[in-house]
């Protein structure tokens, strides 16, 4: 699996020659961290001594752990590269049930968009930059290098497999393979918004605010701009119970694309500084708040700030 144009072998759902472990094999001499998969597609089961997470886990989980299992235990986090690993006796028996190979998206450094049904496809068509496609059963598996957390059902539809989660291997795809975009990073963030309470909102510290004195290089208007921010921090005050990270993350967007453009400086973090504050206003977190408005500048590709 390489972040090129051109698709490496194993060139199809299995090896050849038939054995998943040959294709586990050509996978993690490629860099590719794999696991095998029993009937149902499922990680193997873990051992008695690592039942119930009673070994404290493997290191590379999410809370490091000091488990020393050579069996294919705790699903994701057994993915490896080691082919003294793969072939071993203990991965033996898992090998001759195995009905698959699936593979850590995040241990390759890559993220994978599951879309699921027709309706995601249209969106992700709509929405994400072209990448590599795998097709599934259902739908299609986006590939991006660059890896994130995973999420479940982050629209309908949609999965957000890389860090933490494994993925089946269908194939390398076809197409170059694009850098993650920050649209798919920002379909995992956590809408925590909740109402602000007492004081909070209103003793924030005066923060910064757009103006001529940050945006000498701006074709627009003082009025253009002061227009269009107004509505859009607007949108994120109407979001009084939810959803006011995201719209943050919208208008962010939508404004720094007005001065893609621009020959800049357009004061783009001035602008970001008044939508953060309208977020946190409406109770958002400010860290939530700073990452959803960053994303959104990004995401409009901001050249101009």
């Amino acid at each position: 699996m390489t972040p090129d144009c051109k698709a490496q072998p194993p060139t199809g759902g299995n090896h050849p020659d038939g054995s998943h472990l040959s294709t586990a094999l050509a996978l993690a001499a490629a860099g590719v961290p794999v696991l095998p998969l029993r009937v149902g597609k499922v990680p193997f089961g873990n051992c008695p001594t690592c039942k119930g997470n009673a070994c404290s886990g493997r290191p590379n989980m999410k809370t490091a752990g000091p488990c020393q299992c050579p069996a294919p235990c705790h699903a994701w986090a057994a993915a490896t590269t080691d082919p003294h690993v793969l072939t071993s006796p203990v991965w033996a028996p898992a090998w001759r049930e195995a009905v698959a190979v699936a593979y850590h998206p995040g241990g390759a450094g890559l993220t994978v968009v599951d879309l699921d049904n027709a309706a995601a496809l249209a969106w992700a068509r709509e929405t994400l930059p072209a990448t590599r496609i795998v097709p599934t059963t259902r739908g299609e598996h986006w590939l991006y290098r660059g890896a994130m957390p995973s999420s479940n059902a982050v629209r309908p539809g949609v999965d957000v497999k890389s860090s933490m989660q494994y993925a089946r291997w269908l194939g390398p795809g076809t197409g170059c393979m694009a850098v993650l975009p920050a649209a798919v990073r920002a379909l995992v963030m956590k809408e925590d918004t909740t109402p602000a309470r007492g004081e909070v909102a209103s003793s924030l510290s005066t923060r910064g605010r757009w103006g001529r004195s940050v945006a000498t290089g701006c074709r627009h208007t003082e009025r253009y701009v002061r227009t269009g921010l107004e509505r859009g921090l607007a949108l994120v005050r109407a979001r009084t119970e939810s959803g006011a990270g995201s719209q943050a993350f919208g208008v962010a967007r939508f404004l720094a694309a007005q001065h893609t453009a621009c020959p800049g400086p357009c004061g783009l973090a001035a602008i970001g500084e008044e939508i953060v504050t309208a977020a946190i206003r409406v109770g958002v977190p400010e860290t939530y708040a700073r990452r959803a408005v960053a994303n959104g500048l990004e995401a409009a590709g901001e050249g101009a700030s």
